[in-house]
């Protein structure tokens, strides 16, 4: 299986946005890859209202990203936002094949490190894996990767691959905590982990709305860094080994040896 991260800086234009996805996706495509996966927010950056951005899944952005999978015959995860009832919005990942559009809202809201993601973005409340080929993918944003029970029970419903896109927020440690993390739940589920991030913004400032570290990276099932990027934009294609999934869940066979202690 061979797949792609593609690491970008997405801003407040929507329309340019999409042609920075496009661009990113038709190089990526080029090279073989089946699954290519774009940042959180890749939709529209963090730091400027949301509400007034925000589409449902048959609206422009995902429809765009739809046809894009379709034209390029690969399935593409990409960040956005879509309306919630009570006002605020969903983090969402959209995720589209050429024949097929899904979705997963992100379940653990960034209300830490003195941001509130929680008063403009709404809880997710279900877990969501996808086909690509014969692989089975499952889907998480950013400061989900701090709860391995999502990438445990993704596993354990058969989830080889996991996917965290994320814009990372910056300040002291945040990259080798981003490292650490996106490793250890390689570990925790015995999948792959493909985890992209957004690159540095040229001139971000500190202490800001959550941007970006880059240092995307896909990692073993054992947590070994396969290939990572740096800060800039960029793209890394790689082939995965699904066979290593089921010899990983052999020699460590976590899954099977966990168990449920209850309340």
């Amino acid at each position: 299986m061979r797949v792609a991260l593609a690491q970008i800086s997405s801003g407040h234009d929507t329309e340019a946005n999409l042609a920075t996805i496009r661009a990113a996706a038709r190089t990526c495509a080029a090279q073989g890859a089946e699954l290519i996966v774009f940042p959180e927010a890749a939709m529209y950056a963090f730091g400027a209202p949301l509400a007034g951005i925000a589409e449902p899944l048959d609206g422009p952005f995902a429809t765009s990203v739809q046809l894009l999978a379709r034209e390029l015959g690969v399935t593409i995860v990409a960040g956005m936002f879509t309306p919630s009832a009570d006002g605020r919005v969903f983090n969402t990942l959209v995720a589209a094949s050429p024949d097929s559009v899904s979705s997963y809202d992100k379940i653990h809201l960034f209300d830490a490190f003195g941001f509130r993601e929680s008063q403009t973005v709404a809880p997710g409340d279900a877990r969501r894996t996808i086909a690509v080929g014969d692989a089975t993918v499952g889907l998480s944003t950013c400061y989900d990767v701090r709860f391995p029970t999502l990438f445990i029970e993704n596993a354990a419903e058969g989830a080889q691959v996991s996917v965290v896109s994320a814009s990372w927020g910056a300040g002291p440690g945040k990259v080798e905590q981003w490292e650490l993390l996106v490793r250890a739940r390689a570990m925790d589920s015995t999948t792959y982990v493909i985890a992209c991030d957004q690159a540095v913004p040229p001139g971000a400032a500190a202490g800001t709305a959550p941007t970006g570290v880059g240092n995307s990276m896909v990692v073993s099932p054992y947590g070994q860094v396969l290939g990572r990027l740096g800060d800039a934009e960029g793209q890394l294609v790689l082939d995965l080994d699904l066979g290593e999934v089921a010899r990983a869940r052999d020699t460590v066979p976590v899954l099977r040896n966990r168990r449920d202690l209850g309340a």
